[in-house]
Formats: C-alpha cells, structure tokens, sequence
C-alpha cells in the first residue's frame, strides 16, 4: 500500500499540532512511518550483495524493464516444492513446466536450491548424491541442472545452483568485514535476505542466448517440505513471494498419492499433511502435482513409489516389469475433490503425472492436463502467452515408443549401484541412439567385477561380468576417480582394443586406455597414473602443476575448453563436422604425461586433439581400429535432444557397423 504523503502528513502535524512548514530533518519514528521506500524496498537496499552474482541486480532490473513491453514487465517465478518423500520427481516436473511454458512463447530460466552445507555437489560421493553435472563456468553442481539444461536447451551459471553452504559464506564474508555495521547477524533476516537477493539477481542472467533477462524463473527447492535444512529458504520464499505480489508467483507442491495394494483406493493423506506443513509455513500452493505409482487403480504385486526422475527409457528390466511401468491411471474425480477440499486448491488446478513409457512425455502430460493454463493464468499472463507447440517433444516421445531395433552397450564403470551416478552418461547415450533409430539397452558392469581377485572371490559375478561384456555391440568407459576397479576397466579396455570392439574412454576412460596401451604394447607392465600408484616407475597420467594438493573443492580444471583438433582427415575431425576446434567441459586434475606422448604415438595410439598449448592432450584414437576414442573432456553435458554429442554418435553408429557410410556421406556433403 503506497501512502498520499502529503496530504496524511498534514493530517498528522494537525493532529500533534506541528507547524505544517516542518522541515527536515524529521523525528526518527515518522520517517519510519512513513518513508519514501517501502519496507521491501528499504531492506533490500540493505541487504547483502552476493560475490557470485555476476550483475548488479538494481542496474539489470532498470535495463530490462525498459527493454520489455508494459504487458510482460518485471520477473514471474514459479516454485516447485516437494512433499511426503524425496525422489518424487520434482526436477524432471520443473524441467517439464519450464518446457511448456517456454512452448507458450515464454523465455525461462530456471534456479536449484540444494539446502545442504556443501558449497557444491563437486565433492560429495556420486553414490551421495548422484552425479555431478559441470556447467560452462566450471561450476560443479546438482544434477537437476543437467535436466534444466537438456529439456530447456539453456546454458545455466554456477549461481543458478543455491546451497546454503554459498548464502553462509556470502553473509559470514560480509560480517568480517564489518559491512553489517556492528548488527547482530541472525538468519533472520540476513541469510534470508541474502536468498532473496540471490534469487533476484540469478533470474536476472540470461541463459537461452538472447539478450536481456527471461520471462519466467522456475525455482526447484530440493529436499521435502518440513526438513530443518531448509526452513531458511522456505522463509525467504514466502518473503519473496509476498515482495513480488500474488500475479508474480505460483507455487507448485509435487506429493505422491499412494495406492493400498490391500484396498486400492487412492490415498490423499499424506499430501493433506504436506500442504498443511506448507501452509503452516507461510505458503500455500496454487497447483498440484500428484505423483502415483505405475498403477493408479488394480495395482500389481511389483508397485512401488514411483520415480520417473531417475527412469530412463532405457531397457534394463525384465519385459512384464517394463510393460507395467509404462501405463498409467489419472486421478479420481472423488480423489481430486477431496484433495480440492483439504488443500485449498481448484479442482482444474489439480495434475496427475504418473509413469510414463519416457520423461518426453512428461510435458505433454501437463498440456494434455491444461496446466500452462492454471500457471499463465495466476501469473497473469494469459494474455501474452500464445498456445503452447509442443509437437517437436511429441514427435520425439512417439518416435521412441515405436523404435524396435536396440543396440547393446557395456557401460563399465566405478558407481554401478546407482544409475544416477552417470545419467548425463545415459541421457547422452539415448540421444545418440534416438538419432541412429535405436533403442539403447545399457549393460550395467561394475569394474571390479572384472578384475582377476574376483574370479577367487566371486566366481559367479564374475563370469557374468565378462559374458555381459562379450555380447555387448560396444564398450563405455565413463569418468571417476580413485584407483578401486581401475584393473577391471583397464581390461575392458584391452578387451576392446584387441577385439575391434568400438570403445570410448571418457576423462578416466581416457586415461585407463593410455594405461592399458603402455602395458600392452608398450611392455610397461609398471605403468600407471599417480593418482593410483604415486612412485610408479612409469607415469603415463601425471597430477597436473596448477592443480592443488590440499584442497578439493574447485581445484580441478573445470569448465568449457577449447580442444584443437589436429588431424582433419581423423574420425573425430568427421564427426565434429570438419571443425578445427571444440568446446567441451572438463573435469579433471590428471592428465597423459607430455613425456609419453611421443613413444605412446610412435606405437600407434595418435593425440589428434590438444589444448591451446599444444602440450595437454585431449583426444586420443587408435590407428587401424573401427573406433577406438578417448576423450580427457566429458561430452555428455553438453548432449541435447535432437542435437546428440558427435562422440556418442559415432560410438553407436561403430556399434551397428553405419559409421564408415555415415563419414562417407558427410563427407560428400549428402
């Protein structure tokens, strides 16, 4: 509410009998009555600025708003929250709203809170965590970014991944230097105006390669409502929704609505419970998106929460457990009402995303549902959004259910007991397949399943590791770090190599090929890396000079490099479209000692892809090979739908025998 100050503060001097010439300066309690900022305002100008925003949020704010139409000023957000249990989904649900409202001809950007202490996901165990996803800046981060990144095509920013370990250090940082002027630091509210200002600021940073700040900021908050991490940014989100007015901000709760297999009635109690702990907390939601299991109504024995986020539609399962995962039930009328009823939520603004052959079909589920049109609708921008096209996301769904032809791939790897460890691996790989009209059917190896201790130790998964390994079309080798499983990569590798089977090495893979070759042929039965054996007599992987040895987080060489490709007529030079040089994102802290190179190339193993030095290799491929590649960088982050990694292209195409012909014809320009 904006004050007429001037004519209540005549009333006012009237009223205490003040000359109405008053004149500056003003009782200290009357200026904080009413001031010519308003209370948001005010603290804002307070607030802390953030070190790792990039911009200045008050000059972006007064650029853009210029540079928009009257009709779309200012930043929308939409927050997703979770409830009931963690892994419902919500980065695949925010990922696929952001597409749709981006089909409505909106520009998105999107925000992850992680309300852990971390800085950032780079040294947490992938088996922690999952993987963890490198972003252009060398920001090492959560995995949703990657999501954020495939499904909107966006080029996102270490400071588009919040953890609470940033906001601490942002605030502490401030105190030690005396910026807060002698206050008493408290959560409240410096770590929550600090949030908000992070927020505010991060929307503001253009991620699609247009000029000027999106449309629409959609925020995941990891974790489920109620958990004592995050209940500084739950407050700074109502905060931050009350400051940006109801027409700017739509909060979306994912809960699952569980199916008694004994009764099979759809149960709404545990998301009652949710949205009370949410609205008891200052927020309400707008919409909700309810999670089911694959069967809704006539559950099987098999039923369990579902978890499409981290499904991919990969085959890695029995035929009748794909068959059930793949259909879906919508919500009951009675179930909705009742939800309706004890949530304050429109019946119409009630979606249910159930399992769904793969995620493309996610978007299409909320369209089908008219979702954009409850978002558009409380953000206020229904008039100018146009309806959404989503024909390209439904081409791509449908293409994959139709596929029949598959192609076998032995991914052999250090993380196997969590698939999550390597889904920008898998997602890279399913693009790739797409593209060649494959299904891809991922064989699952643990290294250490390979190596000789196993045989003695367990002899079974052993000989199944190696019969997996032997029928599969090619091999994978993708990145980690520490030596356990290495002499069962290092096999795998030698396996492929020495039976034309198309191998690609990717960062430790790389590395583990350079390995096995300097002992195979080389005859350097001590070679290794330091990172697994410090006084190796051969040192084939050396530590890098500007690395740190004492310090973990952020030390690595991180980030978009610029590989140069040496060799023009090489298949690497081919598949990259006749390029002179890349731009892939690393991460790594070894790399093939420059030492070596020349012997290790005179005995056939050719660097076709350095750095701008020339020293640092990067890309390495075996002469008189189908396809046998090694890559120091990862290109499974910069993989996208429709736009598949060209190393992943050519690895699936060596594995059905079509690379020559598809060189063949791009070379001839067809």
């Amino acid at each position: 509410m904006q004050f007429q100050t001037s004519k209540f503060q005549s009333n006012w001097q009237q009223l205490v009998k003040l000359p109405t010439n008053l004149s500056k300066p003003k009782p200290l309690f009357f200026i904080n009555l009413f001031p010519a900022l308003t209370f948001n305002q005010t603290r804002r100008l307070q607030s802390p600025q953030l070190p790792n925003a990039q911009i200045q949020t008050k000059a972006r704010e007064s650029e853009s708003e210029k540079s928009k139409p009257e009709r779309v000023r200012g930043m929308k957000y939409v927050l997703v929250t979770g409830g009931v249990v963690s892994g419902l989904g919500k980065g695949v649900t925010a990922s696929s709203i952001g597409v749709v409202l981006k089909a409505c001809g909106l520009r998105v950007t999107s925000i992850k809170i992680d309300p852990y202490l971390n800085m950032d996901a780079g040294t947490m165990s992938p088996f922690e965590h999952g993987e963890v996803f490198v972003l252009d800046d060398g920001g090492e981060a959560d995995l949703d970014l990657g999501n954020y990144e495939r499904f909107l095509d966006v080029t996102l920013t270490r400071d588009n991944n919040i953890t609470t370990g940033k906001i601490y250090q942002s605030v502490l940082e401030k105190e030690r230097r005396g910026d807060y002027l002698g206050k008493t630091v408290q959560v409240v509210p410096h770590i929550t105006d600090a949030i908000r200002n992070w927020i505010e600021s991060v929307s503001l940073i253009p991620v699609d390669g247009k000029e000027g700040p999106a449309d629409i900021c959609v925020i995941e908050l990891g974790g489920t409502v109620g958990d004592i991490e995050s209940m500084p940014f739950v407050e700074a989100l109502r905060q931050l929704s009350f400051s940006v007015g109801q027409d700017n901000f739509c909060l979306i709760h994912v809960s699952l609505i569980p199916v008694l297999g004994v009764v099979g009635e759809q149960k709404t109690k545990p998301t009652q419970h949710s949205v009370r702990e949410l609205r008891a907390l200052g927020l309400t939601p707008h919409l909700l998106a309810c999670r089911s299991a694959q069967m809704l109504i006539g559950v099987t024995k098999n039923s369990k929460t579902p978890s499409y986020e981290t499904e991919e539609p990969v085959d890695e399962g029995a035929p009748e457990d794909r068959e059930q995962s793949t259909t879906g039930k919508p919500l009951l009328e009675n179930t909705k009402e009742k939800l309706s009823q004890f949530c304050h939520v429109p019946v119409d603004n009630i979606v249910n995303i159930h399992d769904v052959p793969n995620i493309w079909h996610v978007p299409l589920l909320l369209q089908n549902q008219n979702a954009h049109n409850a978002i558009l609708k409380q953000l206020n921008c229904v008039s100018i959004a146009a309806p959404p096209n989503l024909q390209e996301w439904t081409n791509r769904a449908e293409t994959y259910d139709n596929l029949t032809d598959s192609v076998r791939i032995a991914l052999v790897g250090k993380y196997i007991g969590l698939t999550d460890s390597y889904l920008s691996v898998v997602k890279a790989v399913l693009h790739a397949c797409i593209a060649c009209a494959l299904k891809p059917s991922i064989d699952w190896i643990a290294a250490s399943d390979l190596e000789d201790d196993c045989a003695k130790s367990a002899p079974q998964a052993h000989a199944a590791a190696w019969e997996t390994l032997r029928n599969a079309a090619c091999v994978l080798v993708p990145g980690g770090f520490g030596d356990r499983g290495v002499e069962g990569m290092i096999l795998a590798a030698k396996y492929a190599r020495e039976n034309h089977i198309p191998y690609l090495g990717i960062c430790l893979g790389m590395q583990i090929s350079v390995i096995e070759f300097a002992r195979s042929v080389l005859n350097l039965e001590r070679a290794n890396s330091e990172e697994f054996e410090s006084n190796t007599p051969n040192p084939v992987i050396v530590f890098m000079p500007e690395g740190s040895r004492t310090h973990m987080g952020s030390t690595m060489r991180l980030g978009s490099r610029r590989t140069f490709l040496q060799a023009p007529a090489c298949i690497i030079s081919k598949l990259y479209h006749g390029a002179t040089y890349v731009d892939e994102r690393h991460r790594h802290r070894y790399e093939v000692n420059p030492e070596a190179i020349d012997r290790l190339q005179e005995a056939g193993l050719n660097f076709l892809g350095t750095d701008e030095s020339g020293k640092r290799m990067e890309i390495l491929e075996l002469r008189r090979h189908p396809f046998y590649v090694g890559v120091q960088f990862h290109p499974e982050f910069k993989s996208r739908p429709g736009r598949p990694s060209a190393l992943f292209l050519g690895l699936i195409l060596a594995a059905v025998g079509q690379l020559e012909t598809y060189l063949k014809k791009h070379h001839n320009g067809s």
